[in-house]
């Protein structure tokens, strides 16, 4: 996915990363969103795509858990952006898990630091 540099792809970025925060912490009950924490939000090009990177702790089957609960509150996610933003039209979101945080503590795999 190409993303797009310019401030207001960056600004609206940033606003829809916060409101998706928000929505999760008050509004979604699932339980598979707990301990969700989103990272970051990146729009491709034409601001037809937002894809939003998130965290959570446990092993891969957590990270499947957590991204099939996204990905099924993705409709009520985009709702509440629609309420929320003054927007012609909404990007696509997509769900991606981000890694950086356990590249940093653990590395990545077979890098060895010597």
């Amino acid at each position: 996915m190409k993303t797009s540099g310019s401030r207001r792809s960056i600004r609206l970025a940033d606003q829809i990363h916060k409101e998706l925060a928000t929505m999760l912490l008050e509004e979604v009950a699932d339980p598979r969103l707990d301990l969700v924490s989103l990272t970051g939000c990146k729009l491709n090009a034409d601001i037809s795509i937002a894809l939003v990177t998130f965290t959570v702790g446990g092993g891969e089957a957590r990270r499947k858990e957590a991204l099939d609960g996204l990905n099924k509150a993705k409709g009520f996610l985009r709702s509440g952006l629609a309420r929320r933003l003054n927007m012609r039209s909404l990007p696509d979101l997509r769900f991606a898990h981000d890694d950086f945080l356990e590249d940093m503590v653990y590395g990545k795999p077979g890098l060895q630091n010597s």
